[in-house]
């Protein structure tokens, strides 16, 4: 079950870690202070959208019972190939990366704040898909969460190294991860 719950972390902070790489590469400021605060945005919402998804998922438990893998399994689909059509579409993109103009500090808390929500709202989906199934929903939670902090805090200091070019391939592996923990689900409960 940890393994699970780790792939499902990883999987999760894939799309973290590509906005992390993109703001290190953009950012004159890409240190340890803030690695530490983009890591810390991102870690602590991809640690809460899981349990709101699962919140709303345990609200509705009863009335889907009978085809929550099915749900599962469609929710995961769902969520890994919106993150490879993303990493798909952002490579035929691919050229000189545009940063934007310089912010206010205000506006990059409000920037920060805003990817953070962005890139943990598919783990709200996710959330939701593992309330119909038997799992340690705040394990699993705060296991998201620290390893979306890691990924994406190593995410701004190898952005800054590396550039954002390295974002969407972290994007696929995610959405792959993801379709194969839904075939997975779906497996266990039509085979056994």
């Amino acid at each position: 079950m940890i393994a699970t719950s780790l792939a499902l972390a990883f999987s999760l902070s894939m799309d973290s870690f590509a906005a992390a790489l993109g703001r290190g590469a953009c950012s004159r400021r890409a240190g340890l202070p803030e690695a530490m605060r983009v890591g810390a945005a991102f870690g602590v919402c991809q640690f809460a959208m899981p349990l709101v998804g699962w919140g709303v998922g345990i609200a509705f438990a009863s009335l889907v019972e009978s085809v929550d893998h099915w749900i599962a399994f469609g929710l995961l689909l769902a969520v890994g190939g919106a993150m490879l059509r993303n990493a798909i579409m952002d490579g035929e993109d691919e050229g000189e990366e545009d940063c934007g103009p310089v912010r206010s500090a205000r506006s990059e808390w409000l920037a920060l704040l805003t990817t953070a929500v962005a890139t943990s709202i598919d783990a709200a989906a996710v959330g939701a898909g593992l309330a119909l199934v038997d799992v340690d929903m705040v394990t699993t939670s705060a296991l998201i969460g620290v390893v979306t902090f890691a990924v994406a805090f190593g995410g701004v200091l190898i952005g800054r190294a590396a550039g954002a070019h390295l974002g969407r391939w972290a994007e696929m592996a995610g959405g792959v991860v993801l379709i194969g923990l839904g075939a997975k689900i779906l497996l266990e409960h039509t085979m056994g």
